[in-house]
């Protein structure tokens, strides 16, 4: 072709093609570039290809995977016609599925438990106490909040259930016991006395232990001066919490140790000011044990994992228990009681070991009759010798509910009762076991023990008595 001919159409071809618009021009673009665009084309065939071949190795990789974690397809298949099929599939897939409701004999989860008991026996339940009482151990600012309502509904308790008064251990110091005086006497002063609590924290974080003002070197002196005024303001003793030994730390992460020389000010103080001390150490025997099968408290246990001390963050039981004694033992002139029976009624004679070497110490009962109640011949024998040194306590303020089983432990001979209203029991899976105490022992144990140890008590009890002959 003549080369001038051919310019000459592309320049009136490109003329025209630039006054076409919409698909005109846009064919007439494809036509002219037809060439590149077809080389284009075929590199996107293979980059097309590329992508397609590479997605489906990894969904061959993605699929062996899912067969090596879950049932082969047929594995499936018969555990979906088991589960509309309760005959079909394996023994152990049947298994897998059955209700852990105990019916049929089938297995039974052990927070299903419910037994009934087929005992047809005597049953002696007293109203209240039989004698005026004393509730050592409570803590109305924790459980009433410091509800007014709540407090005049628990004092009505105390009067239907023959509480003369109640010892309130979370009275703190300073400007928080005057606060938590007032919410108590305003009305019943007369049906509560108050233990004071050290402020091992004071102005320091909470997550740094080197600011805690326990930390510095006056602390002893300075905690002094404040139970002195809170003597002044009418504390009767001063109450310590397990954390004392359990979860207050040094500046080193280390535990707090209870029988540490720098505390030796605070309880010379107590025995000078008169203020009687009562003690949390430790805990259960069975918290310091591994949660398993073997665990008798497995069950609480499993539903307050956060109460278990069990493992090397935490001393030992008995480094526990050793290190309150050494206390008690080097401050002869203050009195201790130790809460929850010494914290050791799964093994009575070794209390019963510790009263005789430390006659400053007094033991209560809140929140054990469950231990106590299932060995009911060692506990009678261990009351009946120890009748001077146990006072009545429950941890409460508790519901006329919880309070009914401990007046039936104490006062009869009931066989096989439950220890708390729960339907499922709180402290054990088992029963209790009434221990009878005679008169002379349950006026000890109620109030007259209390009287003679705690300050303050021995005129409320007189008030009460006075205002219940008086009808």
């Amino acid at each position: 072709m003549n080369p001038r001919r051919s310019r000459s159409r592309r320049k009136r071809f490109e003329s025209v093609r630039g006054n076409l618009v919409g698909p005109a021009a846009r064919y007439h673009s494809w036509r002219i570039q037809s060439p590149r665009r077809s080389c284009e084309s075929r590199r996107n065939f293979s980059g097309r290809l590329t992508r397609l071949v590479v997605g489906l190795v990894v969904v061959l990789l993605l699929v062996s995977v899912a067969q090596s974690l879950f049932p082969p397809l047929d594995s499936g298949r018969r555990l979906l016609a088991a589960a509309v099929d309760p005959k079909d599939g394996s023994d152990d897939e049947r298994e897998a599925r059955m209700p852990l409701d105990g019916k049929d004999g089938r297995p039974l989860a052990l927070d299903q438990f419910r037994p009934r008991s087929m005992l047809r026996v005597e049953t002696h339940q007293p109203p209240g106490a039989k004698f005026p009482c004393v509730d050592v151990h409570t803590h109305p600012r924790f459980r009433l909040l410091h509800s007014k309502k709540r407090l005049d509904e628990f004092v009505k308790i105390m009067d239907e259930q023959n509480i003369a008064a109640c010892v309130s251990l979370d009275g703190r110091l300073g400007a928080e016991f005057e606060e938590h005086a007032k919410y108590l006497w305003t009305q019943y002063r007369d049906r509560f006395v108050i233990f004071a609590n050290v402020d091992w924290m004071g102005s320091g974080k909470p997550d740094d232990p080197a600011s805690w003002d326990c930390q510095r070197t006056d602390f002893g002196r300075h905690t002094t001066e404040q139970l002195a005024e809170a003597k002044r303001m009418g504390a009767s003793g001063l109450k310590f919490f397990k954390q004392f030994g359990l979860g207050y730390r040094n500046p080193d992460g280390s535990l707090i140790r209870i029988d540490d020389p720098r505390w030796d000010p605070i309880w010379e103080a107590c025995g000078k000011l008169g203020l009687v001390v009562i003690i949390h150490t430790a805990d259960p025997a069975a918290f310091f044990l591994p949660i398993d099968a073997h665990n008798e408290r497995w069950e609480e246990l499993h539903r307050h994992p956060d109460w278990s001390f069990y493992g090397e963050d935490f001393p030992s039981r008995d480094e526990l228990l050793e290190a309150r004694n050494r206390v008690i033992g080097r401050h002869p002139e203050t009195t201790f009681i130790g809460a929850h029976m010494a914290n050791n009624p799964e093994d009575l004679a070794r209390v019963g070991e510790w009263l005789d070497q430390y006659p400053n110490l007094y033991i209560e009962i809140a929140a054990r009759i469950a231990e106590l109640g299932r060995q009911p011949y060692t506990a009678r024998r261990f009351f009946l010798k120890y009748a001077d040194r146990i006072m009545f306590g429950t941890d409460g303020p508790r519901s006329r509910a919880r309070l009914l089983p401990h007046w039936r432990f104490l006062e009869t001979f009931d066989e096989n009762f439950p220890y708390a209203e729960n339907p499922f029991p709180p402290q054990g899976l088992w029963n209790i076991f009434g221990i009878g105490l005679p008169d002379d022992v349950l006026r000890k144990v109620y109030y007259g023990n209390a009287m003679r140890v705690i300050p303050g008590i021995s005129e409320r009890v007189e008030k009460y008595r006075a205002a219940k002959r008086a009808g």
